[in-house]
């Protein structure tokens, strides 16, 4: 969840004391990992759900003010537009039944929200990008009312001097679109995976979640369209790293430079050297909170990124945070793709041989791109150095992969069978979400409108993508 700030109003002086607190809390985090101050407790996993509030005819409703008010519940919270919500569930250590556990949680805080959402003539779709938001639609409007989102409008059109976003898509069709605010990356809508682990096993897990970052986004695509133009098969890639570009020669949205070879340390450090503050906001609060650090690493979008957060009891832990996955289609598909990198991220961790040394970082980087616009098409080199298509590498390696690093996490097998079954029947079929919804408008026609009302009807029967009809 975005940490929320009171004001948006900032002088010279906020950015002086800003950057000061933020060198004190990294030194402070440098201290952290050369003593072993971290929380040991590991393996624990969560998510976050980004979802669109649609109307009667399934279009984006921006009623999100009204609507949290009345459900009222902490674990659900909005997003930068007044037609986004994100949906949490409390973390789960992973063994046993806590696949089944994190699907029961979300699944009541669902339906809660369904069953207020109807009772404003409205509803909850969760898909990468909705198909028929229209660019009017991203405007200041219907931005939501927080501080933290004026804000980032506010700095992120500063540091570019005045100059328009710039989206430039090339994919199926050409998109090329000026925007003069960040309400663009409000059409990107993910499924948000979070995973606790050890400090001594931290570098190999973020590097092991930037390899596998490629299988995961081609076996769960679900955003072919925006603006009513045939993109990319996860089209929600270019279009956040597009969306929040202030200028900086390091882009604030990327896959990386490289991997982290010593410690997780080398993200935050980076972060207090080349980005500019946008939330200059002095949290009043003493340096072993990290406030600061915390609410800058939160403008720095990674597509894996380290978090540092605390337990109930205070202890400070790390957490990588996969951030490749779009939306939708069902939760049964989400916590599928969940469990998939969850799976495959402890095999690779605890390998023998650390994965990254047998793929250099330009070839995960772009098999990660590969992915993103040709998905369950696509062809990527693997750690053997060999070329496969994806479909043969997920369901013959991938899958075998993920299911003994769930095995060593203790997870019920029966659960891990269930989940894993979802993923090869998908991929066996080809029928992500962004095949499904060409492969509607193949047969319909392009109408995004009757589009998002099919789409609509089939998450509501809760069957995986996989096995939706036409």
């Amino acid at each position: 969840m975005g940490q929320e700030i009171p004001t948006s109003n900032f002088t010279e002086n906020d950015f002086d004391v800003f950057a000061e607190k933020l060198q004190a809390e990294t030194q402070l985090l440098a201290e952290y990992f050369r003593n072993d101050r971290f929380c040991s407790l590991h393996n624990v996993g969560g998510f976050e759900i980004e979802a669109w509030l649609v109307d009667d005819r399934a279009l984006p409703c921006p009623i999100n003010d009204r609507f949290l008010q009345a459900l009222n519940n902490p674990m659900v919270v909005m997003e930068l537009s007044r037609f986004n919500i994100e949906l949490n569930v409390p973390p789960q250590i992973l063994r046993d039944r806590a696949l089944r556990t994190l699907h029961s949680d979300i699944e009541a805080t669902w339906n809660h929200c369904r069953e207020v959402a109807t009772g404003m003539n409205a509803d909850l779709m969760t898909i990468g990008i909705h198909p028929a938001v229209t660019d009017d639609q991203l405007c200041l409007a219907n931005m939501s009312f927080s501080p933290r989102y004026t804000a980032l409008n506010e700095q992120v059109l500063s540091q570019r001097r005045g100059r328009p976003l710039v989206l430039d898509i090339q994919g199926r069709e050409h998109l090329d679109v000026r925007h003069y605010d960040v309400m663009l990356e409000a059409a990107t809508t993910s499924f948000q995976i979070h995973l606790q682990v050890r400090p001594e096993k931290a570098v190999r897990a973020i590097n092991a979640a930037s390899i596998v970052s490629a299988p995961l986004l081609a076996m769960s695509a679900n955003s072919p369209y925006l603006f009513g133009h045939d993109l990319w098969d996860e089209s929600r890639i270019p279009l956040f790293e597009q969306s929040v570009d202030d200028g900086s020669t390091c882009k604030r949205v990327s896959f990386g430079r490289d991997y982290i070879h010593d410690s997780l340390l080398t993200c935050f450090e980076q972060n207090l050297g080349d980005f500019p503050a946008l939330l200059p906001m002095d949290m009043n609060t003493p340096a072993e909170k990290f406030a600061h650090l915390r609410l800058h690493n939160g403008t720095v979008w990674r597509w894996n990124r380290p978090l540092i957060g605390f337990g109930d009891d205070d202890t400070v832990h790390l957490r990588v945070e996969n951030r490749v996955v779009p939306s939708g289609p069902t939760l049964n598909d989400m916590i599928a793709n969940a469990v998939f990198f969850w799976g495959l991220t402890r095999s690779l961790t605890d390998q023998d041989v650390a994965p990254e040394s047998c793929m250099d970082f330009t070839t995960a980087r772009e098999n990660f791109y590969r992915a993103a616009r040709d998905s369950l098409d696509c062809e990527l080199r693997w750690l053997d150095g060999r070329i496969y298509p994806v479909r043969k590498l997920i369901i013959d390696q991938l899958i075998p992969l993920a299911r003994a690093g769930l095995v060593n996490l203790e997870v019920n097998a029966a659960d891990c069978d269930h989940y894993l079954e979802i993923i090869r029947e998908r991929t066996k079929t080809g029928r992500n979400g962004a095949a499904w919804q060409r492969g509607f408008v193949l047969r319909h026609g392009r109408d995004m409108q009757v589009l998002s009302r099919a789409y609509l009807e089939q998450q509501h029967t809760g069957i995986p993508v996989h096995e939706w009809p036409l």
